[in-house]
């Protein structure tokens, strides 16, 4: 049998370059033996950077040993040129040769940060999302990386949750949008370049609908409303060569997704064709066990791969039970065979069989750290995130003959946090990382002083603090007051019952306001807040999110009109955590509510207006636009043809600026109920003052398709309405009828 292996081995050594990949993959599964199967099906937190989960195994086995005897095909979180290069150098010495897999949580840059997920989206800019994802893989990849687990493409609509922060917010087509987006950054010119990253669709399904908003709760919905609303992204995802799926943590109508037949086999690897592979996240088909799903780690093991799962992350049970499982034939050969042709495929397409050290550069590492470029990019995507809420009296931008600024707040000289949750720690980020203060000072004229005073800490009762802050806003000409919470307390575990400012900020800002100096809020945060005081008393309220590494200069650009704000929410702002879910694209009922105080005998609260504080698609600008009403070029269609709609959109103000055209569909009578208005298309349109441009979308009978109560994909005759404006509230309306 050894000789066998040895003249087969050489023989692939020397025919590789004529063979086609798939032919290079068959001549390995006959060679590994069914514990190097299950190592390459196994990934673990590499022993030198931090974990981003929980331990699962206490001590340390001795990873160089596995991946030397071949039993380990992937390790997370090692991030240098030098690591990755030693750990490949041990696989090096394995039986087969077989390279490993580098993997990293990429999620809103890497060395450079750009603003959390949840604040690009807010961009509508699909251009710069794409282009920060580009330098993300470039940097990444620079030092020793392939893989990302990235885009997080979850639909969110509850602002409990915390890993809102990750993804794009509430609507299925924007979020669809920017996760195509994202890909084509990540992949470049393709898988096989060294600038180049794998992807991860994640996370694999409906994980944004967990109940009551906590993270790693159960998820119970309808498969219309799955395959209507959370499945969209992940299909598109499928269609443009992702390469490959994470299972979410929940359970899925009774079934955890890590051993979703339906999600895995069926929908993801049949209907879709695909032909990446999923990885689980972080112990999730251990943690079947706690769901009451398996029994144990061997029953989890075999749970998992039967539906369709191919990676282990840190449960360790594939490595440990799937040889004696298909020894058992609990588990088919087939079935192991086709997950670890999945991932050496990819380590194919990567090149690394041909060259296992490529990607660890020492000098491309060099090359992109603290790279310029970069940097000056990270500016100016994060002054294009920031959302202008309220700006009374136009009292940004800041006025340049001001003699006294006050920045008070306890986020006024944080460098660290402006990363926002999920980012890549560096040694050096105290000193690379633009605070807010430094920012405004370096921004600010040199006749304006600035004074700063922390107010309070971010959380905790402590009022000490506000006597400074206050004596610094009696000295200032206007306030700039930095409140919100904490950089990590958005992001993965991260769930909030309360969504009011932490600690004593609420108080700090009615200190302050109490010297009746005008005040611009600055809210840093990475979901949306409730802060109704601030909305009714507060003169300029900015959505700054956390912004990443050119933070204080973003903010300043847009403080002080360097940048004129442009950025449009991505999700409803509820008024209070009562609302949510609170979303615009929700059904109507049989007893609406026809206004704000009618309140009986309709669905409504008697305490609470229905509608958001800030709808999804709002966000104000230092200059004014006006829309002329929707032309159409008919009013009645049949069949499949098109329809055109254009509106006049000009600049009435006195400042060049952007604006997020958007369009909204609303199907009147259908065989199911449908939602009372949907984004169908926008465009963020750049206009100098009096400036008009007429912007055109084009509806098919594709777009007024859905998913009936048989799963059926189709379109309804009959009238619809047609919106666009500057947020889903637009009142500018046409109605169409449209036969088949």
């Amino acid at each position: 049998m050894k000789k066998y292996l040895s003249v087969l081995g050489l023989a692939f050594a020397m025919a590789g370059a004529q063979q086609t990949t798939e032919q290079r993959i068959e001549q390995l599964l006959v060679q590994m033996t069914p514990e190097e199967k299950a190592g390459q099906l196994s990934q673990l937190n590499s022993d030198w950077e931090d974990l981003t989960g929980p331990i699962v195994q206490k001590g340390k086995e001795d990873k160089v040993a596995l991946i030397r005897e071949g039993r380990l095909g992937s390790v997370l979180n090692v991030r240098s040129a030098a690591q990755t290069r030693m750990l490949q150098e041990h696989a090096m010495q394995s039986r087969l040769k077989i390279p490993l897999l580098f993997a990293q949580d990429v999620i809103h840059g890497f060395r450079t940060t750009f603003p959390v997920n949840l604040g690009q989206a807010a961009s509508w800019d699909l251009a710069l999302i794409e282009r920060s994802e580009r330098i993300a893989a470039t940097e990444a990849a620079a030092y020793g990386i392939h893989w990302t687990f990235a885009p997080m493409i979850d639909i969110s609509r509850d602002a409990r949750w915390g890993r809102v922060m990750e993804g794009s917010g509430e609507d299925t087509f924007l979020g669809t949008e920017i996760a195509k987006a994202r890909i084509r950054g990540f992949h470049g010119k393709g898988i096989g370049h060294t600038d180049a990253l794998l992807t991860t669709a994640k996370h694999y399904a409906a994980y944004g609908a967990a109940v009551g908003g906590r993270d790693y709760n159960s998820v119970d919905m309808s498969l219309r409303e799955l395959h209507q609303v959370y499945l969209p992204p992940f299909k598109a995802a499928a269609a443009m060569g992702v390469s490959t799926f994470m299972n979410a943590f929940n359970d899925l109508s009774g079934i955890p997704a890590s051993a979703h037949p339906y999600l895995l086999r069926e929908v993801l690897k049949k209907d879709w064709g695909f032909k990446g592979f999923v990885v689980s996240d972080w112990g999730s088909i251990g943690e079947m066990i706690n769901h009451g799903y398996a029994a144990n780690g061997k029953d989890a093991a075999q749970k998992a791969l039967n539906a369709g799962t191919d990676m282990d992350m840190e449960s360790r049970v594939y490595a440990q039970y799937l040889p004696e499982l298909l020894k058992e034939g609990k588990i088919s050969q087939k079935d192991l065979d086709d997950a670890v042709r999945r991932v050496l495929r990819m380590k194919f397409a990567l090149g690394l069989f041909e060259d296992p050290y490529r990607f660890s550069d020492l000098s491309r590492e060099k090359k992109y750290t603290n790279h310029k470029e970069h940097l000056e990019f990270s500016r100016e995507f994060g002054s294009k995130s920031m959302v202008l809420l309220k700006n009374k009296g136009n009292l940004l931008p800041l006025s340049k003959e001001l003699k006294n600024v006050a920045l008070i707040g306890p986020f006024a000289k944080e460098t660290v946090a402006n990363h926002g949750f999920w980012s890549v720690p560096f040694k050096d980020d105290k000193d690379r990382i633009v605070s807010q203060y430094e920012g405004l000072k370096n921004a600010l004229p040199k006749s304006t002083k600035l004074l700063y005073a922390k107010g309070a800490e971010v959380e905790g009762t402590d009022t000490s603090l506000f006597a400074e802050a206050v004596k610094a806003a009696e000295a200032a000409d206007v306030v700039v007051l930095s409140l919100g919470e904490g950089h990590a307390m958005s992001g993965e575990a991260k769930s909030r019952s309360m969504l009011e400012f932490t600690g004593v900020q609420q108080q700090l800002l009615e200190a302050v306001h109490q010297t009746g100096k005008p005040i611009v809020l600055l809210i840093n945060a990475g979901r949306p807040l409730v802060f109704n005081w601030a909305s009714e008393h507060v003169d300029a309220i900015v959505y700054s999110w956390w912004l990443g590494t050119e933070a204080g200069n973003s903010i300043a650009d847009v403080l002080l009109g360097k940048v004129n704000p442009s950025g449009k929410l991505p999700m409803s702002f509820p008024r209070s955590v009562g609302q949510v879910p609170v979303y615009y694209n929700h059904y109507n009922t049989g007893r609406p509510a026809s206004s704000p105080t009618n309140r009986n005998y309709v669905s409504a609260y008697i305490d609470l207006d229905n509608g958001p504080a800030y709808p999804f698609g709002y966000g104000l600008s230092y200059t004014t636009f006006s829309y002329t009403p929707i032309t159409l070029s008919a009013t009645t269609l049949k069949g499949n043809t098109s329809l055109r709609v254009s509106v006049k959109v000009t600049n009435t103000g006195k400042t060049a600026g952007e604006e997020v055209v958007q369009l909204y569909i609303r199907d009147l009578v259908g065989r199911v109920v449908r939602p009372v208005r949907e984004l169908k298309g926008f465009e963020k349109v750049h206009l100098n003052p009096s400036q008009t441009k007429e912007i055109v979308f084009t509806i098919t009978p594709e777009m007024l398709s859905f998913y009936d109560d048989q799963l059926v994909w189709d379109w309804d005759a009959g009238e619809f309405e047609i919106m666009v404006g500057g947020d889903s509230t637009t009142q500018n309306k046409a109605k169409i009828t449209w036969e088949k």
